[in-house]
């Protein structure tokens, strides 16, 4: 059965209209419906439904929505927009054609779709890999169910029901909405192909029949395996099969990605309520109208932060991450911050909760980080960060970089992934002792002073920020965690070092700072195994954290001697 033969046959099967009606709804001529009519007559007792009848729906909810922050409690799936749950009008949607085999694929926060299981008669799928950046793992865990199936985004809204009873060719959802940002367009047949220069916007919405689901379900598995894939990317394998585009007005439905999105959709959503903007609206004594252009800041490795404009001034709201509450004690970090506000290096602190650690600072405008591979960024950043020990500034508190290293591993419970991890650990062990031999005095250090925490201005101001793990240590320190942070090899650590000391570092105190990018690796390659616990994870960064650790510990070891004495 052709296209048009189905949309007509489609048509027949669902309601009485008459050949005018049918014309009308399919574009077709009279005599092409005239036509079509006959030709499905002398076929039909040959049509089998079961062809063409949708099985079941796979809807895919497991994403974090990091977008939707300052709503961090509520997968997007779950928002109520126009007083109905985002997902369950999907539901409501597929059980009006009759879909009543329906699979969702859960992850972040899925114990609150639970619900849905007995409110439904539906099935969860977790998927405990949610945290990747890619949603074709969460299609392949599903892969079994596809065939004359839908592929639903558990985060569209449609105006008027996408779902049908009788499908009869796969297809895929673009919006009529031409961009110059996207990954897909249609060829003179209407096939989906990557596009080239114009991109139509993807929808997501998908219906796989029998005849595709085996080579797509092959394409699947390969895609999965790379968790920076979409799980569209197994569609544009056109030796496999061609899959047909279907278009939909720009109007006909939405996606929720950001905070704004839904507060455009619908200002009254219960969904837009939530502490976080209670607390603007108290810190600055405004209405939830008076804060503007609320929108999502780059994911930090501890926290989450989100801008907002309050009297066209932009602000800054941090939102401690997974697990933060066991990593920094934000008492310490509020003493530091009453240390250095005064000297105006950092942000400006406009609320801080030091129970907490959430946090407002005003935002700095025209800045741009630090480039660590950049010769003018780091002549300015590394005397910056001298300039700043120099002060010698006293604080209450120490952070000890052994401690830490033995706290993040309680928190992974001594289980390190590294096959050799004892024998790395006990090589950072030995360096402690070289270290002590310095007797170097200790300072408010900053500890987290990476390349991303300097600001510089146009006219080259700096201000160094996020000082969550600030505390008294050898100011060294902050060399060698600017250098493992950026990934330097040898010799970019060097070149800081001179830069640092105006060339006029001593041999054994560059292998000090050697030692502490030794013994920094291993402390923030156990944070990332802890975070790794939690769902969070930092991929190559973990890796790169742990060979420091390796590679340095022995490198300073055969330096110093194994024998750790020293020789300063």
């Amino acid at each position: 059965m052709n296209k048009s033969e189905f949309e007509i046959y489609k048509l027949l099967i669902t309601g009485r209209y008459t050949q005018r009606e049918l014309s009308e709804l399919t574009g077709f001529s009279l005599g092409k419906v005239n036509q079509i009519i006959k030709n499905l007559d002398m076929k039909h007792s040959n049509i089998d439904n079961s062809n063409y009848l949708v099985k079941n729906a796979i809807i895919l909810a497991a994403g974090f929505g990091l977008r939707m922050i300052p709503i961090n409690q509520t997968p997007k799936a779950l928002l109520t927009i126009k007083k109905e749950v985002l997902i369950e009008r999907l539901i409501h949607q597929l059980h009006e054609v009759g879909i009543k085999d329906i699979t969702i694929v859960v992850g972040f926060m899925k114990e609150k779709f639970e619900y849905l299981i007995d409110k439904y008669n539906l099935k969860l799928l977790v998927n405990n890999e949610y945290y990747k950046d890619s949603n074709s793992k969460s299609l392949f865990l599903a892969s079994h169910l596809i065939g004359n199936s839908y592929i639903v985004p558990g985060d569209l809204y449609f105006y008027e029901n996408p779902f049908s009873t009788l499908e009869n060719d796969s297809w895929y959802m673009l919006s009529d909405e031409k961009s110059k940002r996207g990954f897909y367009y249609i060829d003179e047949k209407g096939f989906l192909i990557k596009g080239k220069n114009i991109f139509l916007n993807a929808v997501g919405l998908a219906y796989i029949n029998n005849l595709d689901a085996k080579a797509l379900v092959s394409n699947l598995r390969a895609v999965s395996s790379n968790e920076f894939s979409f799980w569209e990317d197994s569609l544009l394998d056109q030796k496999s099969f061609k899959i047909a585009s279907k278009i939909i007005h720009k109007d006909c439905f939405f996606e929720i990605n950001t905070y704004e999105q839904l507060r455009k959709i619908d200002q009254e959503s219960e969904s837009l309520k939530n502490e976080h903007i209670d607390l603007i609206k108290e810190c600055f004594h405004i209405d939830v109208k008076d804060i503007k252009n609320v929108s999502t800041l780059k994911k930090g490795m501890t926290n989450r932060s989100f801008l907002f404009e309050v009297a066209q001034d932009k602000y800054i709201m941090r939102i401690p991450g997974e697990g933060t509450d066991k990593l920094i004690n934000r008492h310490q970090e509020h003493q530091v911050y009453a240390k250095v506000n005064p000297l105006k290096i950092s942000d400006e602190i406009i609320f801080f909760n030091p129970e907490n650690g959430v946090k407002i600072t005003k935002f700095i405008n025209q800045t741009q980080v630090c480039n660590p591979f950049d010769k003018e960024d780091l002549e300015r950043c590394i005397p910056f960060l001298r300039k700043f020990h120099e002060k010698k500034i006293i604080v209450d508190h120490a952070f000890d970089l052994y401690s830490q290293i033995e706290y993040y591993e309680e928190l992974f419970n001594h289980q390190s992934l590294f096959k050799d991890y004892k024998e790395v650990k006990r090589n950072i062990l030995k360096l402690r002792k070289i270290i002590e031999q310095f007797n170097a005095p200790h300072y408010l250090t900053h500890i987290d002073a990476v390349p991303d925490n300097f600001l510089i201005d146009p006219d080259g101001n700096i201000r160094l920020i996020d000082w969550e793990y600030a505390g008294m240590q050898d100011v060294h320190v902050d060399l060698a965690m600017f250098a493992i942070y950026a990934g330097y090899d040898k010799e970019y650590i060097d070149k800081i070092i001179d830069i640092y000391f105006c060339n006029e570092c001593e041999e054994n105190i560059r292998y000090k700072i050697y030692a502490y990018v030794a013994i920094c690796g291993l402390l923030w390659s156990n944070w990332c195994e802890y975070k790794r616990m939690l769902g969070v994870e930092f991929g190559e960064y973990a890796l790169t954290q742990y060979r420091y650790a390796k590679v340095y510990s022995r490198m300073v070891l055969k330096y110093f001697g194994d024998d750790n004495n020293g020789k300063n």
